[in-house]
């Protein structure tokens, strides 16, 4: 089925040439999304609860949620197309009389900053999850070595 999805966290954060690694997956397998050095720093800090002088983008669009009373329900990250993940954010606005759902393409380092500062679920299609290189052993080497990742 195409809808089916892997749970999936994230594994370990690594400053890299040209940004950051965030190595996402499971206990089968792991990947590398590619950031932007600030937004690994930003779900950095979220999966650490550093505090913060002033809010950042992902706070302010928190506190909009929590004004509307809107919580990140789950993210999916969905395909690799031309070198680029792309992922589905969705949201869910309840109140006394109805639950609402609503599902936005999202880059998939705002959807992870998103779960991180909300300890939401991460999931990866099944199909993108079969496609992805296995990066599990080099995550383990990283580890060994002394540089722990984030």
């Amino acid at each position: 089925m195409k809808n089916e999805v892997v749970p999936i966290q994230i594994r370990g954060i690594l400053p890299a040439n040209s940004g950051c690694a965030l190595f996402v997956g499971n206990d089968e397998k792991v990947f590398v999304i590619n950031v932007e050095p600030q937004m690994g720093q930003i779900i950095s800090n979220f999966l650490r609860e550093a505090p913060k002088e002033r809010p950042l983008t992902h706070d302010l669009m928190q506190s909009i949620f929590k004004g509307f009373n809107i919580s990140v329900e789950r993210i999916v990250i969905t395909e690799l197309r031309n070198s680029t993940y792309y992922a589905r954010l969705t949201l869910q606005q309840q109140n006394e009389i109805a639950r609402k759902l609503v599902e936005i393409d999202a880059r998939p380092s705002d959807c992870l900053a998103l779960a991180a500062a909300q300890k939401r679920p991460i999931f990866v299609t099944q199909s993108l999850f079969e496609q992805v290189e296995d990066m599990s052993e080099v995550l383990e080497r990283i580890n060994e070595s002394g540089s722990e990742p984030e």
